[in-house]
């Protein structure tokens, strides 16, 4: 491997002993095309008991996995071959809970074993209900319903948990078990595009400071990121679009210390869109949402204070699959996130560094000594 030296690699921070934030698994390959074989599953889950290890300390004193109840992630996870109402009525008979139905096409559980939850067809249009403010072209109920059955047979269903503690992050596999044995499919892409797995993660403290460090931290392993998740789906052209390099730059730079709206500024005029893997319009949205609709009055954006992690990676049909694996690479951020020196010292190698995003990835690597 070649090893990429820069000055930042040069001074004393170099010597500093490697944190356990950045663990990549290198064994981990898989394999291109659509299939996901038996060998992959079994990596994914090695890597779920690798990657993090609850038991070690908070560099910041915010511990990952016990900052009590405002320490809360929600999931979403897509899929296809089931409808909304028959996915609703088999998790509301594994889970428990109340069945309600929103419109023809979106469902919920009240008062499941893992909380409230929803099953819908993923598109806005459909939902007037939920979304007529917020769409260009706004439709009636009947008119809605009409599209949905049309459309029933290409667009995903999506199920929505709302925030759980951190420590029952696993359980939401057994509601993707539920789903699959009810019929449910997806191995990760459709022909149109990809079947998305997204944390809405909520921070330690919601304000700019700690949302400026997790995204720095995001930033600077994204290359990381990426590789793992673009070789799980088997093919990059679904992931996210990347961050503009210019306002990479603009964040890593040390004297960027933003109030909360001239961040918000800076984000929304690099970043007009929701397709970004890490996606804060939502937490930004939640602050000032007046501020976000004037720039974007028609995209399609949660207001919640919470991280957006989007991932192209779902494979519901995969028997064995879990998303445990996709949560403990993001941990690495928050590793990473935490510890201001190291975030510092990376984010100055980054300033300094002028070439490929792979020879980034392998000098993060040396520099944390994982290369």
């Amino acid at each position: 491997m070649t090893r990429h030296r820069t000055p930042s690699l040069l001074n004393e921070e170099a010597t500093m002993p490697a944190q356990p934030w950045f663990r990549p698994d290198r064994n981990v390959r898989h394999p291109d095309g659509d299939s996901v074989q038996a060998a992959h599953i079994s990596s994914m889950n090695k890597a779920s008991s690798s990657t993090f290890d609850p038991a070690a300390p908070s560099v910041a004193g915010m511990s990952l996995l016990s900052a009590g109840p405002a320490r809360q992630v929600g999931v979403e996870v897509e899929f296809t071959g089931l409808r909304a109402s028959a996915a609703a009525r088999a998790l509301q008979a594994g889970l428990g809970g109340h069945l309600v139905q929103e419109d023809p096409h979106a469902f919920s559980v009240h008062g499941s074993r893992l909380g409230d939850l929803s099953v819908q067809l993923d598109v806005r249009y459909v939902h007037p209900q939920a979304h007529n403010a917020s769409l260009p072209l706004r439709m009636g109920r009947w008119s809605a319903a009409l599209l949905g059955h049309v459309l029933a047979g290409f667009v995903p269903r999506e199920l929505i948990l709302s925030p759980l503690p951190v420590q029952r992050l696993a359980e939401v596999d057994g509601a993707v078990a539920i789903l699959r044995e009810a019929g449910a499919r997806g191995r990760g892409r459709t022909r149109f595009g990809s079947l998305g797995l997204h944390f809405n993660i909520g921070l330690f403290r919601l304000d700019v400071t700690t949302i400026l460090a997790f995204l720095r931290a995001f930033l600077l392993l994204e290359p990381w990121l990426r590789r793992e998740t673009a070789g799980e789906v088997g093919r990059a052209m679904f992931m996210p679009g990347s961050f503009p390099r210019t306002y990479v730059r603009q964040v890593m730079a040390p004297d960027y210390r933003p109030d909360l709206v001239a961040f918000t500024d800076d984000y929304l005029r690099a970043n007009p869109t929701r397709d970004r893997a890490l996606d804060l319009l939502p937490v930004l949205q939640h602050f000032d949402e007046a501020r976000v609709r004037a720039r974007l009055p028609y995209e399609k954006i949660g207001s919640r204070p919470a991280l957006h992690y989007r991932l192209p990676r779902a494979f519901v049909g995969e028997p064995g699959w879990s998303m445990m694996p996709a949560w403990n690479r993001w941990l690495a951020v928050e590793r990473l996130a935490e510890d201001p020196n190291r975030l510092a010292a990376l984010s100055s190698a980054y300033l300094r560094f002028d070439g490929s995003e792979n020879a980034w990835l392998q000098l993060a690597q040396v520099h944390n000594g994982t290369g």
